[in-house]
């Protein structure tokens, strides 16, 4: 056994080291607050006040300090801007705020040049500061396309020359929905282009001797993000860099959807030890996103002490082979593995069994009068009910499983299918025909009982893990199956205790705090391993969690993914300076009307930086374009231009249906 397997995960970059370990980066000075190297991952946010509004800048700043962020970042759209960013600074001064201020630049590098000189940070966008973006497909040769880039160095290089003479560190920040013409020509709208458009940018710096450097690859789709990240850090090892990664979902929405979404991208990376700063992109005031960040960061700040004090054991690796993922199933049933969606399963055990209605907790309301269910998007596909019976009928087609020794006295098992443990199952006499699930994990692959284990088209492997680092413990796992040849379904299991959620999330006391950090944490240990196809179903097990957010949680979680869509996903810009529109209360008008459209994507943007190139990976687009005027997108289509925004969402609306997808709720 040794635990040095490489998994070849989709995009580069994996973790080599079974046990937990960071990426080692080297130290970039940002004011006070160092980054990279043996730092602490760092919390930052972005203001979304204008930047002209000097007090209410400082104010807001002031908030998001005290909320835990370590840097402030702060747009600066024109030279106005970066100028005013010298007041604001002198404004948290004078309150005894030394916070690293960050300025945000796009399309201007006059305004970058500026602004360099008066802050700690500035962040640059290689999509569109010295390049552009109007969906246009050349056709460039070797030498154009390296004439493109003398161009580029010409521009670029004052901006490094003053940031050198400053001592100000610079962030190559790619994003998914801004890259360039030529990028997108040559790349494509891939991870590769995202990583090629940062990586131009950083030989540049290091041809000028300049390496006070940070980078990121965001995307509002997870899995891009994911994959980006990690062949950026493949590529940056084959070239010898190693600078800081800033980490962080963008577009990620509100609420438990922008919760769970950030996690899966950002978790996912934290996981492998990737990750220098976090920032956490919600539709929601920016004070409430740095303790989403610290709560994440939090989980690994003492994960390597951890594993190596509580002595366990070494995550189990069959060989030091390449083993590639994602593993691929059988189906079982018709209903679990193969090319079906990810199931859903709840415990409802420790509910009232007597009761029909607690079903509607996971997606069944029961009709008294008609004796009937109705089901929805959203309703789970088994629930677990241990060792007891309920005393009314269930629904014809939810499953229900219940422990072996139980599960053997029933009469009728019709969609009642045994959980077993290993060693019950090759013990057991009486077996299910149709759907028999077993209790495994890792450590189980090299005992007795799963030697003498007879496979056979009725079973589903249930993966457990007690490893502190389990993720990789359970990722592990599908690699062992695969070295042996096994392609049985697995359904991902994970158990959260009450004491995993003590504590303030951050300095802030959350009465919905243990309900906030299951988001964060079950959407990182499942979703790190369902972006890359791992996993046939999930079981979030949580007693102290209600059960109706069990099942949204599970079902967020596999919408995040893009596993499994039950409900439609809304690509929302955090705000900020450029914002056009009051972009809370427009997601929660535009999500009031449209949250019944399952599978439709819908991308609400404050302005232009990200819009048209998110609309690229959204169905529809409603990007402020002017005061009071919103430009509708199909795709990256402009469909209609100035509309006014009390006519924007009927206008929305009016399109959606004139494509044909628009359904009544009642239909539903």
């Amino acid at each position: 056994m040794k635990a040095n397997t490489k998994l070849i995960l989709p995009g580069g970059y994996c973790n080599s080291k079974l046990e937990y370990s960071r990426f080692k980066t080297r130290e970039v000075n940002i004011g006070d607050i160092p980054m990279g190297g043996d730092n602490p991952i760092r919390i930052q946010s972005m203001t979304t006040i204008d930047t002209m509004d000097t007090l209410g800048s400082v104010e807001q700043t002031i908030r998001m300090v005290d909320a835990g962020c370590e840097y402030v970042r702060i747009t600066a759209p024109s030279i106005k801007e970066a100028e005013n960013l010298a007041n604001i600074k002198r404004g948290l001064q004078a309150r005894g705020y030394q916070v690293p201020l960050v300025a945000d630049i796009h399309f201007t590098p006059n305004a970058a040049e500026v602004a360099a000189r008066i802050v700690e940070k500035v962040r640059v966008n290689p999509g569109n500061y010295a390049d552009k973006k109007k969906f246009d497909q050349i056709d460039y040769t070797d030498s154009a396309y390296q004439a493109e880039l003398e161009r580029i160095h010409k521009k670029f290089a004052p901006l490094v020359g003053i940031c050198k003479e400053y001592g100000t560190a610079m962030r190559i920040g790619t994003n998914h929905g801004s890259l360039s013409d030529r990028i997108m020509s040559r790349y494509g709208d891939t991870p590769e282009g995202m990583v090629e458009s940062a990586m131009e940018f950083m030989r540049i710096c290091e041809d000028l001797n300049y390496y006070n450097l940070v980078v990121s690859m965001k995307s509002s789709n997870p899995q891009v993000m994911v994959q980006a990240y990690r062949l950026l850090v493949e590529r940056m090892v084959a070239e010898g860099m190693n600078y800081p990664l800033h980490l962080g979902v963008t577009e990620a929405g509100d609420g438990e959807d922008g919760r769970i979404k950030s996690a899966v991208g950002i978790g996912t990376l934290l996981e492998d030890g990737l990750g220098d700063t976090v920032r956490v992109s919600l539709t929601e005031e920016p004070e409430k996103e740095a303790p989403v960040a610290i709560a994440l960061v939090n989980r690994y700040s003492k994960r390597k002490q951890e594993i190596e004090t509580q002595e366990q054991q070494p995550i189990l690796a069959f060989s030091s082979a390449k083993t590639t993922i994602p593993y691929t199933s059988k189906e079982v049933n018709t209903f679990v593995g193969g090319s079906l969606v990810p199931r859903v399963i709840v415990d409802i055990s420790g509910k009232n069994l007597k009761d029909p209605f607690i079903l509607s907790d996971v997606g069944y309301r029961y009709d008294l009068i008609n004796d009937k269910y109705h089901m929805g998007d959203q309703s789970v596909d088994f629930v677990y009910l241990g060792d007891q019976l309920p005393s009314f009928t269930m629904p014809g087609n939810l499953k229900q499983l219940y422990n072996y020794p139980t599960w053997r006295q029933l009469t009728n098992t019709t969609n009642i299918h045994p959980i077993f443990t290993l060693e019950e199952f090759n013990a057991a006499g009486s077996k299910d025909p149709v759907l028999n699930i077993i209790r495994i994990s890792n450590e189980l692959l090299q005992s007795t009982h799963f030697e003498l284990l007879q496979l056979d088209d009725s079973i589903v492997f249930l993966l457990e893990t007690s490893h502190l680092h389990g993720m990789a413990d359970q990722r592990q796992f599908f690699a062992n199956l695969q070295e042996i040849g096994i392609d049985t379904p697995v359904i991902l299991q994970r158990s959260y205790a009450t004491a995993d959620f003590s504590g303030p999330i951050g300095d802030i006391m959350n009465p919905e705090e243990p309900i906030s950090k299951l988001q964060l944490y079950a959407a990182t240990d499942f979703g790190a391993l369902l972006v890359d196809g791992l996993g046939s179903g999930i079981w979030i097990d949580a007693k102290s969690i209600p059960t109706d957010k069990l099942s949204s949680i599970s079902f967020g979680i596999l919408q995040a993914t893009r596993s499994r869509i039950s409900k439609t996903e809304y690509i929302s810009c955090p705000s900020c300076g450029r914002t056009l529109f009051d972009l809370q209360e427009t997601t929660q008008m535009i999500r009031s009307r449209t949250n019944h459209l399952k599978g439709l994507k819908i991308a609400i943007m404050g302005c232009i930086v990200n819009g048209p190139g998110e609309m690229a990976d959204a169905d529809y687009g409603y990007v402020g374009a002017g005061p009071d005027k919103i430009t509708l997108y199909r795709s990256k289509e402009v469909v209609k231009k100035n509309v006014s925004s009390a006519n924007a969402l009927d206008e929305l609306i009016e399109i959606i249906k004139n494509d044909g997808l628009w359904v009544a709720e009642e239909e539903i």
